[in-house]
């Protein structure tokens, strides 16, 4: 059950010091191991990946790639239920993450200097799906559309034994082709390519210690989205709060997996006692009850504050992947919550709405992450240039300043670069105006 902390104890300030800190991630201690199967990969390429296949996953895959998977197929074999589940969700989260795109924009200054910003997709980018204790085809909709909608040509997704289900989220999302293996070997054939797998640009998407560690390890050669954590919630409520709606949400985080954080921060005692009461309840008749009586028993906090400021205070605190708000004005407390992956806003809004079709990527900062981070949106899968350019007025008149600045950093060819520009600016000027000699 939740462990209950009362605001102004040594217990309370030592339970949100540990709330803090839950995005230290501990993957050293898988890093030999992923290092040596990167290096593997690197090497041997489509033999190293099909090698940890087979000794990690214990199966040899009939084909490792392949662009011809029959999503369309997969997604008519589907329950009907499902099916349309999976198209509504594709349509809806393709519909919000239309808007993000930037169109980049081009002007020209007071002093005639052209500037702009050019916004271009990435070529090509790969999509990790997890393929271990459960299926999540939301997860392929979530990461991949966003890339799609920001005109990557080349989509990969990296699963391993893709069922049905993830093939028609492949289809729905524009997936391109896919890499049949999963973990850190996967990873390594994104990152460096292979004789089958021509490398990408980004990786994106979630996975085990094994797999995050080796994101991290291929960052650089590649782009990533984030190194994720245990998925995690945070309620915020007041008395106005129902205890059936609060427990509901936190049993939902819970039910992830083992390493799920479940926290509600709430003002009022009575609300978090009828809220244990309630995951009592509830939890009677969950499937997943094992999984959530352990996350709840290492990871479920119960912080009571003494106010809403304070609450606020603690919620940026601890700037968690979901933040709920059920309390009786939620708009004015949304202005006021800054570090959050993605708001809730009311009790009416159950954090699985989110994960699964209201539109933004479920793909969120978590750890603390969202102090600084962002969902996965159209942003993550571009490339910026700046554009500069000038007249040779505007360059006579920056002139002065550029080299002053160049020579007090002591780097006179860069001075020496525009007083060159200048005086070929200057030469062609008067050979434009005097007149020619000769009859």
């Amino acid at each position: 059950m939740l462990t209950l902390t009362v605001d102004g104890t040594p217990a309370f300030e030592a339970q949100l010091r540990r709330l803090r800190g839950r995005g230290a991630s501990d993957l050293e201690a898988v890093a030999p191991a992923v290092r040596a199967i990167l290096d593997d990969v690197r090497a041997e390429g489509d033999d190293a990946v099909l090698r940890y296949v087979e000794r990690f996953e214990r199966r040899t895959p009939a084909v490792l790639v392949t662009r011809t998977f029959d999503g369309a197929g997969a997604l008519a074999r589907l329950p009907a239920p499902v099916r349309d589940a999976l198209t509504f969700a594709a349509a809806r989260i393709e519909r919000f993450h239309e808007r993000e795109r930037e169109p980049g924009f081009r002007f020209e200054d007071a002093d005639g200097v052209t500037l702009g910003l050019r916004v271009r997709p990435l070529a090509r980018v790969g999509v990790y799906a997890p393929g271990g204790k459960a299926r999540y085809p939301s997860s392929v909709l979530m990461a991949a559309i966003p890339a799609r909608v920001a005109g990557v040509r080349d989509l990969v997704l990296a699963t391993p034994a893709p069922d049905d289900a993830i093939l028609a989220a492949a289809h729905l999302s524009g997936v391109t082709e896919i890499l049949d293996a999963g973990g850190a070997q996967a990873i390594g054939a994104l990152a460096y390519g292979t004789a089958s797998v021509t490398a990408v640009d980004k990786i994106v998407g979630p996975g085990n210690a094994y797999v995050a560690c080796a994101k991290r390890m291929v960052f650089g050669e590649v782009d990533i989205d984030s190194i994720a954590g245990p998925s995690e919630i945070l309620v915020l409520a007041d008395e106005s709060a129902d205890p059936r709606l609060v427990a509901a949400d936190l049993l939902s985080q819970a039910e992830h997996d083992e390493d799920a954080w479940a926290i509600l921060a709430t003002t009022s005692r009575a609300l978090a006692d009828a809220t244990v009461a309630a995951i009592a309840e509830q939890l009677v008749t969950q499937p997943r009850r094992a999984i959530i009586e352990a996350s709840l028993r290492d990871r479920g906090v119960a912080l009571v504050v003494t106010s809403v400021d304070r609450l606020v205070k603690i919620g940026n605190a601890i700037a968690a992947e979901h933040v709920a708000l059920h309390v009786a004005d939620p708009e004015a407390l949304l202005d006021r919550i800054h570090a959050a992956g993605a708001i809730l806003v009311g009790p009416l809004a159950p954090v699985a709405a989110g994960d699964y079709l209201a539109g933004p990527s479920h793909v969120l900062p978590t750890g603390g992450g969202a102090r600084f981070g962002a969902p996965l949106g159209v942003y993550d899968f571009v490339t910026r240039s700046s554009i500069i350019g000038y007249s040779a007025a505007a360059l006579a008149r920056h002139a002065p300043h550029i080299t002053a600045l160049a020579r007090a950093e002591g780097l006179e060819a860069h001075a020496r670069a525009v007083e060159l520009r200048l005086g070929a600016v200057g030469a062609r000027t008067r050979g434009v105006n005097e007149p020619q000699s000769g009859p």
